[in-house]
């Protein structure tokens, strides 16, 4: 009984609101071979912990507090349910497929370490900070799989499946390849590796399949069903790549659908973008004093920087005076949301063309449109233009890098006409045209020109 006993020793399950127990592998009595549970306490998975996984949104939904490490635990689960469903196919793809366990692993460890490189308020920190040196978290992050983490990576000895075969190692370059959109410089990845990246790569993913249900249950917004398992039953792969059957297709739909809403109304939530608008003006500022310079080249004092840091930071700069202290006031507008920005128009369009989509106005278009449309008394009124696009399904599906392909089981074929038959029920693209002022006394007479302008 104690050896059948001793597999409890191996693995944990971590209770999950999502996905119910999530298994985690550990040490066995200080085994050392290296665990998930060594990588879940390293300094740096522990730093998602305090990063939000929403972004700005977390303050305005109060039930938005999860984190990236939360997110990263899910993630890990699904793509080890991917591997499970996927790898009977790999065998008849290609050969020196590793042992199930192994595959197993690699696959659940890129899901742990996809957004391993984020810093605060996610992507905003991308867009705002990062594009000056021309990188992103996934850059980071890629950074940090063959650097600090690459020993522990290359030490894991099992899955929860059970132990890797004698002699196989985790490449944690495999881990970068999988999540990697591209392929990365140097030497190409094994066969296997390239079958498996459209598992956290493409329109339904591990990653998604994670954070919209998510995001969904945690801000309490209400959503059509995500039937995570039946996408994933009706994957598999093939010589031209992941292929659906066409049984899964209404639930891919139905999960598309599901992130279109999520995009609307949390990501793209009115007071999420005046939030992004205020933070915008003091955001570069404001790190600038914090980090010395590109990420890449100062990780120590990167890995301090989260959502929680730099928010205590800016709220001691009150006590210095001067600029620092300016910039504190306003992060405390911010979190006391007392913001700048208030809204005085919004409009919504869904565009089914690629021409309408693509070649529709810049922010620069409707501002020139609300200038040359202004009375004289407001000719210098100020006021912000905010797009936001959402691309439910790609211009092109057949020239996606990731494309979605539907199996027809009375054809037995990859049929072209089903998947654009799925995506014409999608617009090509959605966009929410809001106007912003922070003028207080002429803000109505301001939203009525506005109004007649567009």
């Amino acid at each position: 009984m104690s050896d059948l006993a001793r597999q409890y020793d191996a693995v944990n399950l971590v209770a999950d609101p999502l996905h119910g127990y999530i298994k985690i592998t550990k040490r066995v009595n200080a085994d050392s071979v290296a665990a998930e549970q060594d990588l879940l306490d390293h300094p740096w998975l522990q730093r998602l912990r305090r990063i939000h996984q929403l972004q700005s949104a977390w303050w305005v939904f109060p039930g938005g507090e999860h984190s990236r490490f939360q997110h990263a635990l899910g993630a890990m689960h699904l793509s080890g349910e991917w591997a499970r469903r996927l790898y009977p196919n790999l065998g008849a793809l290609t050969d020196d497929v590793p042992s199930p366990a192994c595959v197993e692993e690699t696959l659940r460890v890129a899901g742990l370490l996809h957004d391993i490189g984020h810093g605060p308020f996610g992507h905003f920190f991308d867009q705002n900070y990062l594009d000056r040196f021309g990188i992103d978290h996934e850059v980071i992050g890629r950074a940090l799989i063959g650097g600090e983490l690459a020993s522990t990576i290359a030490a894991l000895g099992a899955s929860p499946s059970g132990p890797l075969a004698a002699g196989e190692r985790i490449d944690p370059r495999w881990i970068a390849d999988l999540i990697a959109e591209t392929d990365l410089p140097g030497a190409p990845a094994p066969p296997w590796v390239k079958a498996l990246k459209p598992v956290l790569n493409g329109m339904y993913t591990a990653d998604n399949l994670d954070y919209v249900p998510r995001d969904a249950y945690m801000c309490g917004v209400k959503v059509g069903p995500v039937d995570i398992e039946r996408l994933l039953h009706y994957s598999f792969l093939d010589r031209e790549g992941m292929l659906l059957h066409q049984h899964g297709a209404q639930a891919l739909l139905l999960f598309l659908n599901a992130r279109l809403y999520l995009y609307n109304n949390i990501y793209y939530h009115r007071t999420v973008r005046r939030i992004d608008l205020h933070m915008r003006e003091i955001f570069r500022e404001t790190i600038d004093r914090i980090l010395p310079g590109n990420p890449l080249d100062h990780l120590d004092r990167y890995r301090e920087l989260t959502d929680w840091s730099l928010i205590d930071t800016v709220d001691r700069w009150r006590h210095e005076g001067g600029r620092a202290a300016e910039l504190s006031h306003e992060w405390g507008r911010i979190v006391k949301r007392e913001l700048k920005w208030r809204l005085i128009f919004e409009d919504y369009y869904e565009f089914s063309t690629a021409p309408e989509a693509f070649l529709y106005p810049t922010p620069a278009d409707y501002v020139r449109r609300i200038r040359e449309a202004l009375p004289a008394s407001l000719a210098h009124a100020s006021f912000e233009v905010d797009l936001a696009s959402v691309d439910p399904r790609p211009q092109n599906p057949f020239n996606d890098p990731f494309p979605v392909r539907i199996y027809n089981p009375v054809s037995r074929a990859v049929e072209r006409s089903a998947v654009a038959d799925l995506f014409r029920r999608l617009p090509i693209r959605t966009t929410l045209v809001r106007v912003f002022t922070d003028e207080t006394a002429q803000a109505d007479a301001l939203r009525r020109a506005v109004e007649r302008a567009l």
